[in-house]
């Protein structure tokens, strides 16, 4: 009989490298940081469920859902809009998994859990909007998407999820990429040599950005 093994495993597996890319000898200008082992639940409403769903989010949360573009952060989770009545929780260490969230919304929305469905890349650094700006659309200037704005997009033709988190301690801006499993890799070579010219330090964490 066959042996099956269900340990996951990073979508960037193959592909990660640690240390620098491209320019050497000075500063990196983008962090590219893979974050590893996150629990990831697409939350959508029922029909005519979404007041009802967001008054339970609140109790759950304790903050009030996203009911547009942006991304809200709770005590132990972040709340990311993904669509109409409809977001994504992220968090850790199953305190927002599927059999806890399960319950909670039960007759308000379907559920899906995207742990293993997608890649998660934080990415910060001087130049990291410059870096961007070669593959997406988007007006990434502060005044146009400040902290906690959010965007269902593409990047290089490659459906994600964007959203701006709390700024570095040196003020420097973090974006968090949700990318689909099965394309993380192809467009993670396509940052890298978006970046390259700017010098890249690749990493990976368990520590949400």
């Amino acid at each position: 009989m066959a042996e099956f093994s269900w340990s996951s495993h990073s979508p960037l597996e193959h592909a990660l490298a640690t240390g620098v890319h491209g320019l050497r000898g000075t500063e990196a200008g983008v962090s590219l940081t893979e974050i590893r082992n996150f629990d990831l639940i697409q939350v959508m409403a029922r029909r005519g469920k979404w007041a009802e769903l967001a008054r339970a989010a609140k109790t759950r949360f304790e903050v009030a859902a996203p009911d547009g573009p942006n991304a809200v952060q709770a005590k132990d989770a972040t709340l990311i809009w993904s669509g109409p009545d409809q977001f994504l929780v992220l968090s850790k260490d199953g305190n927002h998994a599927m059999n806890t969230l399960a319950p909670a919304f039960s007759g308000l929305a379907s559920l899906s859990d995207q742990s293993h469905a997608r890649a998660l890349i934080s990415i910060s650094g001087a130049k990291a909007r410059s870096m961007l700006a070669k593959l997406s659309s988007l007006d990434l200037h502060p005044a146009v998407f400040p902290v906690g704005a959010a965007a269902a997009t593409s990047i290089d033709h490659t459906s994600a999820t964007l959203w701006r988190g709390g700024d570095q301690p040196d003020g420097q801006a973090v974006f968090n990429l949700l990318v689909f499993a099965t394309f993380a890799e192809s467009l993670w070579h396509t940052m890298l040599d978006a970046g390259a010219e700017y010098g890249i330090d690749i990493r990976y964490s368990e520590e949400l950005a």
